[in-house]
């Protein structure tokens, strides 16, 4: 048989579908068909309509859940999910698909209760199917949808019958919807949503929409309630402000004050329930009350302007995919809130409405997006893109009014977004055109809006920190993407934020406090999200059974974009990325800053003063906690400063003395417990005390064979012992497994600010300089009493460049020993460097390392342009968490600015160089080159050996994966270094 039309037309559906409305809480009853359905899976679409006839046979057909997806079903029985980012996994071909289009068969059936209403309407209910279903009830056809993230509702009244009944949905993977929905994520058809009966009372309220505001210290309510007369009269309730409003007919129904109400805003989320009672039903809204207007180039809620320290957020779960689940979208908003997240751009499609719920509850701003993407286009120039086709707008202007219709009553919602990534044309202006006039009071936006024409804020993605800079600073006339210079004036009137910056992945971002810097300067900048919240991993095993995170390519798809959709702030298993650290400290709402004998605590909140707070302050030597205790002041009112005097005792005369001033919360709240950190500094007090210089060791001559120094033992001028331990080294090491970062092509930074060429990936380079493999060649080994120096050049195979590497070990008069290291490289290396440092290999001796503890920085992981989480302390771990398991394996757990570290039977002590810099280390069970080659966690070798690296200098993180390179301060020349250890072992 033919395939059906409707896979060719590019209508939203077809049908007794009914108009989109609020999402609201009802007392007229409702009947959930979610649960376990009959399900076949056919290859193509050309499938015969027999199965919708009451007497088909479906006892073959497997058990399926709904809500699902069915490529996520065990042993890929029913398919495989596949991620591309940009590209689409079918022909180019609007509006048509191939023939080869999987689609699945639901059935099941379903009792109405005797107490179902006889009267008025029943709905049936989509929260959420991809790509394109057909539905039929008790063997006749309901009708026709596409639009995968919105609800679509049919009128079944003429259809159901008490008793039982019979439902069936036919879905269709791929469907002309499919070329508006290439977002970058999984592609993963099926019932996804909730699928509800719902009786819909004739005297009942329709629909309901509660527009507030709040202004001169007081709330509003412009109501619109759509009901028939029958449901007349209806009365509005407020109970906690004591409001009763009673209308006698919809010409009654209008604006009104409700007196002395609490505003809502991301930090202070008051909500307030109201009930809005008709004839024949009570639906209930939790409403806020606040006031959202762009006043010239200032974003303002409630007259105030507001900094989006926003996330981009997926619906995404390793097991469940886009299937809602409550207990996890809770703990994801949670963990948002203790990391000083206070926004979220829904990308790119609205959620599961109980999300916005929540997000109303602990608070965040949230800028509500379309279900839109038409990226795979721009390969092609745009050609034949939907979004200036007037044969799509009808489907357009249908996914942004489901879009906000739904979500309206939200005081979350501060913006509509009309997409993403879909090019521009009329159909995109004809949809703001739609909000404008169906919601004048929250601003559009739009990032492909690039002049300004139809949106309310200037946005854009991935814009470098000098690009922020210009389009935040007045009478700046560099130029705007895509812009004439009238195009780039009428730009730099509105709003900007970055709707996408900072990509998240892997190892990284760097220079997210470089972002905060500038938009805290200049208020026509008003923050940004970063991508991405979480990783998009999917939970699945080798065949073997080990367990891991699959990502693009692990599950057989023809094209696909791996790992790039693992470009979160949290991993798919739900921990938290050093990245999120970094996110945290930087935004953190309070800010400290120390003068002389004081600290000034700002407090960087928009409405909400610091009653919630308690502040504390410790003073540790080396480390070790000496005093501490609670600063006594009152609440900071919001954007305050008080200014505190700073403990004065306690510095000690040796060692270094830090002082660590804290912002905590001082009880229990929804998202976190009383004692959550939400801000943390530290000062040094330390005196300077320079280290008395040591005469260097003379008279060297030529040696070999077996030296004895101290705790370390040698063999031809090369490490074997320490402690009785094995070990060796110390051996030059440059190269470092490559970050997602450090593979990135981005072209994205300015020219001048670029170390690597546009195009050509930092880790090519690093390859094609053979820094992954180099070669040593010992040069000379000499004695003097109580000192050995070998001199060693290093090189790459096929390479004039080099390294010359001199090692000096040094028995002090205390017992310990020295090392010194001096690193001079050749002159022309025409790249960065991923690091300059030397490797100790530990081999296990019967056993791998102990818990390893280090006086430096911690607990996490730092580099150049990401350590504004780190601090100053003592801090222990075990080998294994010093690591983070990213889905790709890469370079991370380097911690900065070491002083002291153990390991085993072994002490080590950090000297700074000439200029005052610190070495950082990190241990790992793997070398970088056998990290380097593991696409998964899995696929590393096992190891019997533990490295050790001391690196005087690493190249900075950056966001070049998709975004900036590493800023120039930040990035790793090649150049001369020293590095100074001190060896010795406390337990003898």
């Amino acid at each position: 048989m033919p395939v059906p039309r409707y896979l060719s037309e590019t209508a939203s559906g077809h049908g007794a579908r009914v108009p989109a409305r609020s999402r609201v809480t009802t007392d007229a009853p409702e009947l959930s068909l979610n649960g376990i359905w009959r399900f076949r899976l056919s290859p193509t679409a050309n499938v015969t309509d027999d199965m919708a006839s009451p007497g088909f046979d479906d006892t073959s057909w497997a058990p399926m859940p709904v809500p699902s997806h069915w490529v996520l079903g065990k042993n890929g029985r029913f398919g495989s999910p596949a991620y591309t980012n940009i590209r689409y996994p079918f022909p180019v071909d609007p509006p048509h698909v191939p023939d080869e289009n999987p689609t699945g068969d639901y059935r099941r059936t379903f009792t109405v209760p005797e107490a179902w209403p006889r009267e008025g309407r029943t709905l049936l209910r989509f929260d959420g199917v991809e790509s394109m279903y057909r539905v039929w009830l008790n063997g006749d056809e309901v009708g026709v949808a596409t639009g995968s993230r919105l609800v679509q509702e049919f009128d079944v009244t003429a259809l159901v019958r008490p008793g039982g009944n019979l439902i069936v949905v036919r879905v269709h993977q791929w469907s002309p919807g499919s070329y508006l929905e290439d977002q970058d994520q999984w592609w993963l058809p099926g019932i996804f949503r909730d699928v509800t009966l719902l009786a819909r009372p004739d005297d009942g309220v329709d629909d309901v929409w509660l527009r507030t505001g709040w202004e001169n210290g007081a709330g509003w309510i412009d109501p619109e309630i759509t009901a028939s007369s029958d449901a007349y009269p209806v009365t509005l309730r407020i109970p906690e402000l004591n409001v009763e409003r009673t209308w006698r007919s919809p010409a009654d129904v209008g604006r009104f004050p409700v007196g002395d109400a609490e505003p809502w805003t991301a930090e202070t989320p008051r909500l307030y329930t109201v009930t809005v009672h008709a004839a024949g039903e009570t639906v209930t809204v939790r409403t806020g009350f606040r006031t959202v207007e762009i006043v010239g180039d200032r974003f303002l809620v409630n007259g105030r302007r507001i900094v989006f320290h926003g996330m981009n957020r997926h619906e995404t779960h390793p097991e469940r995919g886009r299937v809602f689940d409550e207990d996890h979208a809770r703990a994801d908003l949670a963990m948002m809130k203790r990391f000083n997240v206070n926004a979220i751009r829904t990308s790119h499609y609205p959620p599961h409405p109980r999300l916005l719920d929540i997000a109303d509850e602990l608070g965040f701003w949230v800028v509500l997006e379309c279900d839109l993407e038409t990226h795979g286009f721009e390969a092609g120039g745009w050609a034949r893109n939907p979004s200036d086709d007037p044969a799509w707008r009808d489907a357009y202007l249908d996914r942004i009014e489901r879009t906000v219709e739904r979500d309206k009553n939200h005081p979350s919602i501060v913006m509509w977004s009309l997409g993403n990534e879909a090019g521009t044309g009329a159909n995109l202006a004809a949809m703001s055109a739609s909000v404008h006039a169906r919601d004048p009071h929250r601003p559009v936006h739009y990032e492909g809006d690039h002049t300004g024409e139809y949106t309310d804020v200037y946005s854009r993605m991935y814009a470098s920190v000098p690009e922020t800079e210009a389009i935040g600073t007045d009478g700046s006339s560099a130029p705007l993407l895509e812009c004439t210079p009238a195009q780039g004036a009428r730009q730099r009137t509105k709003p900007f934020l970055l709707c996408e910056y900072a990509h998240a992945m892997g190892n990284g971002p760097g220079a997210l406090d470089q972002y905060e810097a500038v938009v805290d300067r200049l208020p026509r900048l008003h923050g940004g999200f970063v991508w991405e919240w979480r990783d998009h991993g999917i939970l699945t095993r080798t065949a073997e059974g080990v367990p891991f995170y699959g990502y693009g390519g692990d599950f057989g798809e023809v094209i696909h974009d791996g790992n790039f959709v693992m470009d979160g702030m949290v991993l798919s298993d739900g921990r938290p990325t050093p990245g999120l650290h970094e996110f945290a400290a930087v935004v953190q709402p309070i800010r400290f800053r120390f003068d002389g004998g004081t600290v000034a605590m700002e407090n960087r909140r928009r409405f909400a003063d610091t009653a919630d707070l308690e502040f504390s302050w410790q003073i540790e030597h080396d480390g070790t906690r000496v005093a501490g205790g609670v600063f006594a002041l009152d609440a900071i009112p919001a954007g305050g400063t008080t200014t505190m005097p700073l403990p004065g005792e306690h510095i000690a005369a040796e060692g270094e003395t830090w002082l660590s001033v804290q912002a905590a919360l001082a009880r229990d709240t929804a998202w976190a417990p009383a004692g959550h950190v939400l801000a943390r500094a530290q000062h040094d007090l330390t005196a300077a005390r320079p280290e008395a210089s040591r005469p260097r060791p003379a008279d060297w001559h030529d040696a070999g064979g077996t030296v004895a120094l101290g705790i370390g033992e040698f063999e031809g001028g090369r490490l074997v012992r320490l402690a009785g331990r094995a070990v060796a080294g110390p051996r030059l090491e440059l190269f470092r497994a490559p970050t997602d970062n450090d593979r990135g092509e981005s072209t994205v930074n300015e020219p001048e600010h670029q170390d690597s060429a546009p195009g050509l990936s930092n880790a090519a380079e690093w390859h094609g300089l053979g820094l992954d493999r180099l070669t040593h060649r010992l040069v000379s080994v000499q004695e003097a009493p109580g000192a050995l120096r070998t001199l060693t050049r290093v090189a790459p195979a096929a390479s004039l460049h080099s390294v010359l590497v001199e090692s000096v070990w040094t028995l002090l008069d205390d017992g310990r020993l020295e090392l010194r290291v001096e690193v001079e490289p050749s002159p022309g290396w025409p790249s960065v460097w991923p690091r300059i440092g030397v490797r100790f290999d530990l081999p296990d001796d019967g056993g791998s390392l102990p818990e390893v503890e280090w006086f430096g920085t911690g607990p996490l992981e730092s580099y150049p342009d990401s350590r504004r989480a780190a601090r100053v302390g003592r801090f222990t771990s075990s080998l294994e968490d010093l690591t983070v398991d990213y889905a790709r394996p890469q370079e991370s757990g380097h911690r900065s600015d070491l002083r002291e570290l153990l390991f085993g039977p072994v002490r080590l002590t950090a000297l700074p160089d000439l200029r005052g810099r610190r070495p950082g280390f990190t241990i790992t069970r793997h070398t970088p080159q056998q990290v380097a080659d593991a696409a998964h966690p899995h696929e590393l070798p096992a190891s019997r050996t533990s490295y050790l690296f001391i690196d005087a200098a690493q190249h900075g993180l950056g966001s070049r994966a998709c975004g900036p390179d590493v800023w120039p301060d930040f990035a790793l020349r090649p150049e001369a270094r020293t590095i100074r250890l001190r060896f010795d072992s406390p337990a003898h």
